[in-house]
């Protein structure tokens, strides 16, 4: 009589927690190395962007990059590759290089207009796998999107200024869509906007709220990795067109007023008696 044990072998309990484990691992793998760069490679990227109004009819845009020698190291070609490009795009728009102390880079561009600022901003920030030679593997999807609309008011501009940067896929996520692991400690990204009379964020529950103010003309928002980041905020600026034209009728005014003082009465001739 043979009997049948319902046990299983050893052998074959080890070779099927062996399997379940390596498919853990598979599935998780990514969160691992995203938790082991953020222990390694703590605040090894700054990114800053700024945009600065000197007048509605001149300003600039800047992108202060510092990248740690820890992460040069470790993406060798790959961080020289793209910073040659943000170079390259740099130089297509009119701006200039600046290379700092500590190996940073600081990117100037010059807008004359908000239609201007609006055209440059979104072409500098287009998706960089489109012309980069580096691999798309090593260059996560980042959607970027500036808008900048304008009424005028006369003697004043209303500008309405919307930014959306989709950081999304820099995050680990879970099946349901939450963030299990965000790089926070990896990347620090920030916008500051300065303007002449100071600017008003618009508050929502989709927007980002800025961080604080340097001043009383400056705005910085703390953008989140593997997140969606937008933000709203109205400013004022001076129309010189509106100006120009006021003055021009006040002159125009002054100098009749100055040449007809006021109305010479002509005495009527009156018959003799």
């Amino acid at each position: 009589m043979t009997l049948t044990s319902g046990l299983t072998p050893p052998s074959s309990l080890l070779r099927r927690i062996r399997s379940t484990l390596i498919r853990a691992f598979r599935r998780s793998r990514h969160v691992w190395f995203v938790i082991l760069l953020s222990l390694l490679l703590s605040g090894c990227m700054r990114y800053d962007v700024g945009v600065r109004f000197d007048s509605p009819n001149q300003g600039t845009f800047t992108q202060h990059i510092r990248l740690e020698e820890r992460l040069q190291q470790l993406s060798g070609t790959t961080a020289q590759q793209w910073l040659k490009l943000i170079e390259q795009r740099s130089q297509q728009l009119g701006g200039r290089i600046d290379r700092l102390p500590d190996n940073d880079l600081l990117v100037t561009i010059p807008f004359t207009s908000s239609g201007d600022l609006q055209r440059k901003f979104n072409q500098f920030f287009s998706p960089l796998e489109k012309v980069s030679p580096v691999p798309a593997s090593a260059l996560p999807p980042i959607a970027s999107r500036f808008t900048l609309a304008t009424s005028n008011l006369l003697l004043v501009e209303r500008n309405h200024l919307r930014y959306e940067l989709d950081l999304r896929s820099l995050g680990v996520r879970s099946s349901s869509g939450s963030v299990l692991l965000s790089p926070a400690s990896l990347i620090d990204l920030e916008f500051r906007l300065q303007t002449p009379w100071g600017a008003k964020s618009l508050t929502a529950a989709n927007l980002t709220s800025p961080a604080g103010a340097l001043s009383g003309k400056t705005l910085v928002w703390q953008l989140v990795p593997g997140t969606l980041n937008q933000l709203e905020v109205v400013f004022w600026l001076p129309s010189p067109l509106g100006i120009g034209t006021v003055a021009i009728v006040l002159l125009v005014l002054v100098g009749r007023f100055l040449k007809y003082p006021r109305a010479q009465t002509v005495p009527e001739n009156r018959p003799a008696v």
